[in-house]
């Protein structure tokens, strides 16, 4: 197995796992995001429905990987075709790995805000979409110097 398809499971995988974590599991999504005081809000069932969309958002990437890896269709033979796509999906990871630093600078939940991104889910999820970033912008590297 190459690389890129290493890099192209590992997208399914986490994009497929963010789309049910968002879109069937927004009760858990909610514990997450919520501390334990704040999820008897009347609001909070309104977050809880409205973390679907982020769920709705990774389905189609998660299934762009799968379909690249497994059906290894006649367009993505070509290096810029890979090349692009390599770039998009290093840009879904950076952009939610990006979200989460200005959380980090300050200092993570803060009182009832934000969420914890130092510790539990949100930790897994910022290091993992870190490190899917820097895979995925590899493989477009190591793709760019070799055409």
């Amino acid at each position: 197995m190459r690389l890129s398809d290493i890099v192209l499971l590992l997208n399914a995988l986490w994009f497929g796992g963010a789309f049910i974590q968002f879109s069937i599991a927004q009760r858990n999504t909610l514990k997450i995001l919520l501390p334990r005081e704040e999820r008897g809000n009347p609001i909070a069932p309104t977050l809880a429905a409205s973390v679907a969309f982020l769920g709705g958002i990774n389905l189609p990437i998660g299934l762009l990987s799968f379909y690249l890896l497994v059906a290894r269709p006649v367009f993505f033979q070509s290096v810029e075709a890979q090349l692009a796509l390599f770039l998009f999906f290093a840009g879904c990871h950076f952009s939610q790995f990006a979200y989460n630093l200005p959380v980090l600078m300050r200092g993570g939940r803060v009182g009832v805000a934000y969420w914890p991104v130092l510790t539990g889910p949100m930790l897994r999820i910022f290091v993992i979409d870190a490190a899917l970033f820097a895979a995925n912008l590899g493989v477009a590297v190591l793709l760019a110097s070799s055409s």
